[in-house]
């Protein structure tokens, strides 16, 4: 079993900063990749930032420049820096993990809680 706990999201004020953190715990042999996606009331959830083989980070167009992913390896860790925040960044934001639980075992997907951001102007 894996579990992904989700923490850091709250209320700040336009311009501020917030740190999201994501920790993995469980049976994990590997982890293929991690992200952040958000989702905004009546809208679809959107890919905020993530780490896809060990590849550079890609960022949503909207979030460049302001924030930043980032992992800790050794402790399961993911992320995301986020400054100069607006109103707009306002969701649930959730992280996303691609695990194997072992080595010859296919990636599996898992998701986070989902942590409020709610930035006021």
């Amino acid at each position: 079993q894996v579990q992904l706990v989700e923490s850091g999201g709250g209320l700040v004020q336009a311009g501020g900063s917030l740190r999201l953190s994501c920790v993995a715990s469980g049976s994990i042999y590997s982890i293929d990749s991690m992200g952040w996606y958000r989702q905004a009331p009546g809208k679809q959830r959107e890919l905020v930032a993530a780490f896809v083989s060990g590849g550079s980070p890609n960022y949503a167009q909207s979030v460049k420049g302001r924030f930043t992913i980032s992992r800790d390896n050794a402790r399961n860790t993911v992320y995301l820096q986020m400054n100069s925040l607006k109103p707009e960044d306002t969701a649930v934001y959730y992280c996303h993990l691609g695990i194997r639980q072992r080595q010859m075992r296919p990636m599996d997907h898992y998701w986070g809680q989902g942590t409020q951001v709610t930035v006021s102007s």
